[in-house]
């Protein structure tokens, strides 16, 4: 029977909260190194400040933090963020806000990690959304931001196969404060079908123990009464 891999030092970016913190729990859970890159360094782990749109900034806190570490095993790209409207009320700096954190952030941090991911052998988890795979009115930005990063994902894993491990995440809608602040209308009702982002976050686990020589490519995670999906 194959070995699964121990879990490591593994990078998260927006690792301060939602999705990302519940990552950066299990993977001290399972005896892991986890490290944060986020605007917000509050996580009790080891963190460095960084917006992910930057990348240079992102570069130089990557670097810092595998020299600390010694290396990296994994990367988890969970920075993201929304500003949902119609297409023509959305300012045009609001709407690329978001594309560049949900795609050119996780770019960012998958092009400061690559170096030290790939000589570890290691793997990058990069977090789309279903709502990557099915479009809904008044998200535009977001779509095109997760579908962006669906492809993304799918390219690079073709270009580094035998090398380096690249897994795409599809969560569908989770239990977090990703939806505070939003106006009523692009609110979950209080009962919504939310998936818990530790659920979530122990997939993300799977998907980085994979014994050598087995990759998870795509992994699609949803409360089991989803309405986003299929």
């Amino acid at each position: 029977m194959s070995e699964h891999r121990q879990v490591g030092r593994v990078l998260v970016s927006g690792g301060a909260s939602g999705l990302g913190a519940a990552v950066v729990a299990a993977v001290a859970d399972a005896g892991g190194t986890p490290v944060v890159l986020d605007r917000s360094t509050t996580s009790g782990h080891l963190a460095f400040e960084v917006d992910v749109t930057d990348g240079p900034a992102v570069e130089t806190a990557v670097n810092e933090a595998a020299s600390q570490l010694g290396g990296l095993d994994a990367v988890v790209t969970a920075a993201g963020i929304d500003k949902p409207g119609s297409f023509d009320t959305v300012p045009a700096e609001t709407w690329d806000s978001v594309v560049s954190v949900n795609l050119t952030g996780t770019a960012n941090v998958a092009r400061a990690a690559m170096p030290h991911v790939l000589a570890s052998r290691g793997r990058i988890v990069t977090v789309a959304s279903s709502l990557g795979l099915r479009a809904l009115p008044d998200a535009t930005a977001y779509c095109a931001s997760k579908f962006g990063v669906i492809g993304f994902s799918r390219a690079l894993a073709a270009e580094t196969r035998g090398r380096l491990g690249v897994t795409t995440l599809i969560p569908g809608g989770m239990k977090t404060a990703f939806f505070d602040g939003r106006d009523e209308q692009y609110r979950p009702p209080d009962d919504a079908s939310l998936n818990d982002p530790t659920a979530v976050a122990d997939a993300v686990l799977f998907a980085l123990t994979q014994p050598a020589g087995s990759q998870v490519r795509e992994l699609l995670v949803c409360h089991d009464e989803e309405p986003s999906w299929p």
